[in-house]
């Protein structure tokens, strides 16, 4: 259970913050950049709830606690020392990954094939749904990034890629199925 008495420490007041197993970086580290763009994730998801109803937005309370769990896994560095922690570290499962692929693939039976690239907007749900999309790409640059320098999970980076094609297609059904995509129009500006 976490407790949290006291919301200001001042042990950031350096530039520094600490990992969950306990290690100093610099705030601007690739680590606290991967979960803090995480938990930017998770913030834009709660303003699309806002305009979420009943099955979509049960999706998003679950995602939202998936990306809980994400930045629980990506703040603690060297996966290796695992099995030697005094406690069960929080890792993503591909599971988390296997649910996300399922609802995709659930809602995409309502769609049509796309016969051109989509604009974000239509309904406030699904421009919503595209910013998310958009933040959990940038997400998953990071935590790409990150792993190319340090130990990542594996299912961390799955799930953040599986999480924009959530999003995508979400955003889809927000838009009547579809059927209120905004169809981007190659060249429609041009003088």
């Amino acid at each position: 259970m976490v407790v949290l008495n006291k919301i200001y420490t001042k042990t950031g007041d350096d530039g520094e913050t600490a990992l969950g197993n306990g290690s100093r970086v610099a705030k601007f580290a690739q680590r606290v950049e991967a979960y803090g763009t995480v938990d930017e994730v998770n913030s834009v998801v709660g303003l699309a709830r806002l305009h979420a109803a009943d099955e979509v937005d049960a999706a998003l309370s679950r995602i939202q606690n998936d990306l809980f769990d994400l930045g629980a896994d990506l703040c603690l560095p060297e996966m290796a020392k695992d099995d030697q922690r005094e406690w069960n570290p929080l890792r993503m499962h591909d599971s988390q990954v296997t649910r996300l692929e399922k609802e995709i693939d659930a809602m995409n039976v309502r769609l049509e094939p796309l016969r051109s690239f989509i604009l974000p907007g239509g309904s406030a749900l699904s421009a919503h749904l595209h910013h998310c999309r958009t933040v959990s790409r940038r997400a998953e640059r990071l935590t790409v990034a990150l792993a190319t320098v340090e130990e990542v999970n594996p299912a961390a980076v799955r799930y953040l890629n599986r999480l924009s094609d959530w999003f995508f297609v979400a955003a889809r059904i927000a838009n009547d199925d579809g059927r209120a995509d905004v169809l981007w129009q190659p060249g429609a500006n041009r003088t």
